[in-house]
């Protein structure tokens, strides 16, 4: 399975760093790989879209 960060709940904007950010903690090659953009088979993707999203803030 292909993922995409754009669709996953795991991924948001950092106003700090003005950049998107996974927001788990990856060890040194999922950086590696997250940074080249060779993220296919995340083991964290977890889909999601704007209203899952915002029910999990709320």
């Amino acid at each position: 399975m292909k993922t995409n960060c754009e669709f996953c709940m795991n991924y948001y904007y950092d106003d700090e760093y003005e950049c998107y950010c996974c927001a788990i903690n990856l060890d040194e090659d999922e950086m590696y790989r997250f940074t080249m953009g060779n993220n296919d088979n995340c083991h964290y993707f977890r889909m999601g879209d704007d209203y899952t999203i915002v029910r999990k803030q709320n």
